[in-house]
Parts: C-alpha cells; structure tokens; sequence
C-alpha cells in the first residue's frame, strides 16, 4: 500500500464522526444560484478581506482586516511595510479568482506554480524565485521577537528531490480525488500535511496551501467556502494549527505514518466553517440572503396557517414562476413544508 494510502485507509472513529458531521451540514447548504447574488457577494467580499488579513497575519504580517479592507479599496496604509502590503494585494487577488472561477482551475503542477507567481506578484523580494520550485534549502525556523532564529523546528524536503515529490504528490491526490473511494476530505487533508512537508517554494508555502484549501474544498462540492473565511479559524486557532501539523508531519515516511493529529485539526476547522455557513441560514440571517421576491413569499407565509402556489401568488404580486422557484429554494432551507400533491398541494411554515 502507498504510504499516503496508509494515511487514510484506517483512521479513527473521531475522524469519520468529523467527516460525517461536515456532510450533513453540506447537504443542508444551499447553492448560491439560489440565493440572493447581491447578499452573496456581499458575503464574499467580506471573506475575501477577513481571509486575506487572517493569512497573511499568520506569517508574520501586521495588516488588520479594516487596513485590508482600505487597502483593497484603494486608500494609502501609511504605518504598514511595503512587504506586508504587496502580500495582502496577491493573496486578495489570488483568492479573488479562486472563488470565482474554481470549475475552472485545473489542478496540476502548472497550476501551482503559476498561482505561487500570483500570489508574490506585487512581493519584490521574490521577484527572482516566483513560480518556481526552491533552489536552496528552507528548513522551518522559530525566531523570538527580535529576529533572532532559536533554531530549526522542522527539516523539509530537500531542494534537489523537491521536483519529484512534488510531481508524485499532486499527481496522486489528482487521481484519488477522481478515482478513488477515499473520502475528499482525506484526501485534501493528505494534500495539505504533505505539501506543507516538502514546502516546494523558497517562500509563501503557508499562505499557498490555504489557497488551495479553498480550492480543493469547492471542487469537493463545499459550496459554501466562499462565504466563511477557512484561513480567519485557523489564525483563531494558530498554536494548535503548528502543533497538529508538526506532530504529523514528523511519521509521514514511517512504516506507520499516522496524521490524526493534523486531519483532526483540519477537520474540527471544516466543521466550524460548515456550521457558521448553516449559521447564515438561520431565521435572524435568512432576510439578508433571499432576493426580495423570495422574501416576499416567505414572509407572506409567516403569516397564515397554509396556501397554495397559486394564493401566494395572488397575495404578493410575485409571478407564479418565481414563486415556485422560491418555494423550492425554503424548502431546502427547511423553513417551510409540503402539505398534499398535486394540483391542491399547500405549503405552510415549518
């Protein structure tokens, strides 16, 4: 068995319980087609400066959400370095496409290294080496507040065997995504834990992975990724973040590798992300992301015991076409039920 197939083939009962926690939440999620678009991308703006602050303070960055969020909107951030300023824009921009346009990416090598060129785009710094796999070696260091180092924390893959771990990695987690029968969120845990190991770029290894968490959970069908900021928890959550990560990373080439440290941290993180998203769902939030003639179907149901299609057409102005769409839409809401078929078939409040 390959060893990353011994990773997930017997993991605990606390990890499928996650697992399975995370799809009954994903069921309940809507797609945003449905929604109101104005609200969702309102939602997602938002996670696009929450995320982009949350990541980039992660390694090091001082910008806080409101500084990203002037920053993005084109007004000078005068007290912050450059550096900090040029991360934050590439990692907006590369999030930004991510969400827009993830049916779309391919996931392959090329792929990795052109978003690595993205996201440091504006990072003069790293002008020589963006897009391309490191040359010298970038063993994971800890630092005190001056900048001194306190030495190595964990030893990656070296720079010349780097190419080809690469290679055998996305070329795996490609095909199990596809064809395998093991779970996505396995899979993409296996993904993160391994690619964060060999840590193939000279720098932005951190902030890449969290893109491609973002990815990798929308082409696993986690609709909602866009609307709760992934990288916010992990920031929220940063020593436990290390910790999960270095205690797994250090038997990924054991005869027995066992990463549930890190899937239990990657999944509780999931889990919360799902459960806020189901969250924006709930009665106080179900007005912000309903079009107004949804909204005018469910508060007209609000009011009275039961009605059909065509009454609730009637009594709100709203073409009988609509109203089905938006019955249809609370209905996988779950805020209101089905009473009868056919022809005489009424709806009422859940």
């Amino acid at each position: 068995m390959d060893n990353r197939e011994k990773r997930i083939a017997h993991v605990s009962q606390k990890v499928w319980s996650l697992i399975n926690n995370i799809d009954l939440l994903k069921d309940q999620w809507i797609g945003g087609a449905k929604l109101n678009p104005q609200a969702l991308g309102r939602l997602k703006r938002s996670v696009l400066v929450t995320s982009s602050g949350a990541s980039t303070r992660i390694e090091g960055a001082e910008l806080s959400d409101e500084d990203v969020e002037k920053l993005m909107r084109g007004i000078s951030v005068q007290k912050f370095k450059d550096r900090d300023k040029q991360e934050v824009q590439g990692y907006f921009e590369l999030l930004s496409t991510v969400f827009d346009v993830w049916k779309q990416i391919p996931f392959n090598e090329s792929m990795i290294k052109h978003s690595h060129k993205e996201l440091l785009k504006y990072v003069d710094k790293d002008e020589r080496h963006r897009g391309e796999y490191k040359k010298t070696e970038n063993n994971v260091e800890m630092f005190d507040e001056s900048g001194k180092s306190l030495g190595v924390v964990f030893k990656t893959t070296p720079a010349y065997l780097t190419p080809k771990q690469m290679q055998e990695l996305v070329e795996w987690t490609a095909w199990a995504l596809d064809e395998s029968d093991y779970h996505p969120l396995l899979i993409v845990g296996n993904f993160l834990v391994e690619f964060l190991a060999i840590h193939p770029f000279q720098d932005g290894n951190g902030r890449l992975s969290r893109i491609f968490t973002n990815l990798l959970l929308l082409k696993a069908g986690y609709a909602y990724v866009p609307y709760v900021s992934h990288e916010k928890l992990v920031e929220d959550n940063k020593t436990d973040y290390y910790l999960a990560l270095r205690r797994s990373q250090k038997t990924l080439n054991a005869t027995k590798p066992d990463i549930e440290a890190w899937l239990e941290f990657f999944l509780t993180v999931c889990l919360e992300q799902a459960g806020q998203a189901i969250d924006l769902l709930s009665h106080e939030n179900i007005e912000k992301i309903l079009s107004p003639k949804q909204l005018a179907v469910w508060r007209y149901l609000e009011t009275i015991d039961e009605a059909t299609a065509g009454d609730i057409a009637k009594k709100t102005g709203v073409a009988r076409p609509t109203v089905s769409q938006a019955i249809d839409v609370l209905l996988r809401l779950k805020k209101i039920e089905r009473i009868g078929q056919g022809r005489t078939t009424r709806y009422r409040k859940a």
